[in-house]
């Protein structure tokens, strides 16, 4: 039997900041699953990958799929939503006697939110370490093991031939102009944070990309190799822009094994 539960994170509930977490009645997998969920910032919820995670679930992973506030807020709050989460699921880890080895999903803006608190530590993305009103960390920060992301932008700088409705949707959740504020699209830019010690990382790639040209996460996964950080990056054929948010297709069945030998290769 698969447990389940819906954690809220504050008290009175905050829209947005609720984790689900998954145990499988038989765990046996040394590594867990924290899913991120994507909609343009500003869309979106944890529900569209439960049928991923009930399917990872029978492979005997433990899973999480958090929500973040999505309305009223910037992307470095998201992140503080998105850190309160993971923490959360650390906790819940530890109750149960579990090694807190964390593999981060997530697609499109989940996997540029989820990148970034793959690759940092508390506050140095420029986002908050607490917030009045919310419950905050209650344990030592402990880094991802890895991450596997599907149409992430790498930069958050505009590059040539940007497409008009995410350079907007991008504009809108840095809160700033890039004209007024160059530096925290800098912060929030995954290629600011290429570093010797981080974890590897699994690029899925989808063929028809048109948001996030996958050109830049091959060069990130080159440069991440360069440094001794053994990481991936994979093109899927026929496939768009978050595709995977279902199982029905044979890339994305091949999407879901891949992750699962990129975990069970950490």
């Amino acid at each position: 039997m698969l447990q389940f539960s819906s954690i809220y994170l504050d008290k009175p509930i905050i829209s947005g900041r609720v984790v689900d977490i998954f145990i499988p009645e038989l765990i046996t997998q040394n590594i867990a699953l924290f899913f991120v969920h994507g909609g343009g910032w500003r869309g979106g919820s944890r529900n569209i990958f439960h049928h991923i995670i009930a399917e990872y679930s029978e492979q005997g992973f433990i899973c999480a799929s958090t929500d973040y506030r999505l309305n009223g807020v910037n992307a470095f709050e998201q992140i503080f939503d998105i850190r309160c989460a993971y923490n959360l699921f650390i906790a819940k880890l530890l109750d149960i006697g579990r090694e807190p080895r964390i593999l981060v999903i997530g697609s499109s803006a989940g996997a540029h939110l989820a990148s970034l608190m793959t690759l940092t530590t508390p506050g140095e993305c420029g986002e908050p370490v607490e917030q009045s009103g919310l419950e905050n960390y209650s344990n030592e920060w402990v880094k991802p093991c890895g991450g596997a992301f599907q149409a992430t932008p790498v930069t958050f700088e505009p590059w040539t031939d940007i497409f008009p409705a995410i350079w907007s949707s991008m504009q809108n959740i840095a809160s700033e102009t890039y004209i007024t504020e160059a530096t925290a699209y800098r912060k929030l830019s995954l290629n600011s944070y290429l570093k010797r010690d981080n974890p590897p990382l699994f690029f899925l790639e989808a063929e028809n990309e048109h948001m996030f040209p996958s050109a830049m996460t091959r060069e990130f996964t080159e440069q991440h190799n360069k440094l001794g950080v053994n990481s991936q990056w994979k093109q899927y054929p026929r496939t768009e822009h978050g595709f995977f948010y279902d199982l029905t297709r044979w890339q994305q069945r091949k999407a879901f094994d891949d992750i699962k030998k990129f975990a069970e290769s950490l």
